[in-house]
């Protein structure tokens, strides 16, 4: 890892702010602190996707939790702004499991696009990149080894099927996510 004034990142620490950081291939990622548009959308899908996700039994959906590159976890982590994955598969430090679903809520100048080989490599099976200000959602699902774009229908609904849901973009801007029963705008 490169050398970091130690006071810096004990403030950062103190914060709270370093929760977002991650170490890509031994080098420390800081990325932007989220806007408050960032944390709405953020606390809106976690409220609304939580209940979603534990319906399925075993699973959970955790906030800024990192998925750990199992060879050494202090070297190489990404930390999603939320994942869905089986309790069984989370640790103290993170996850090593395979993770069903994590979302990246975009910000300025963010390298989230760049996590996707990551994110490919430790098998996580669909993820959302999240437009804050629009709440256009672009998912990803893996096959095999690459992330493949889910492509909307003719009606702008996108199928999200690690949690059977389907995403469209309604009046405000507002997220629709639909599930079979319910639905709810974020």
């Amino acid at each position: 890892m490169i050398m970091v004034d130690q006071e810096w990142l004990a403030d950062r620490r103190q914060r709270g702010i370093d929760r977002w950081d991650e170490v890509w291939d031994g080098v420390l990622h800081v990325p932007p602190e989220p806007t408050s548009d960032h944390q709405r959308i953020e606390e809106r899908l976690g409220r609304g996707l939580a209940p979603l996700a534990e319906r399925r039994a075993g699973f959970e959906l955790l906030r800024q939790l990192s998925i750990l590159d199992p060879r050494d976890h202090n070297k190489n982590y990404r930390t999603p702004d939320i994942l869905v994955v089986e309790s069984r598969h989370v640790i103290r430090r993170g996850t090593e499991g395979p993770v069903e679903l994590a979302i990246e809520i975009l910000s300025p100048e963010d390298k989230s696009r760049d996590k996707l080989p990551f994110y490919a490599a430790r098998g996580v099976k669909e993820l959302w990149l999240v437009e804050p200000e629009t709440r256009e959602v672009e998912v990803y699902l893996l096959r095999g080894t690459s992330y493949y774009i889910a492509v909307a229908d003719r009606a702008g609904v996108t199928h999200a099927p690690a949690l059977d849901l389907e995403l469209s973009i309604v009046a405000g801007p507002k997220l629709r996510v639909a599930w079979p029963g319910g639905a709810a705008e974020v």
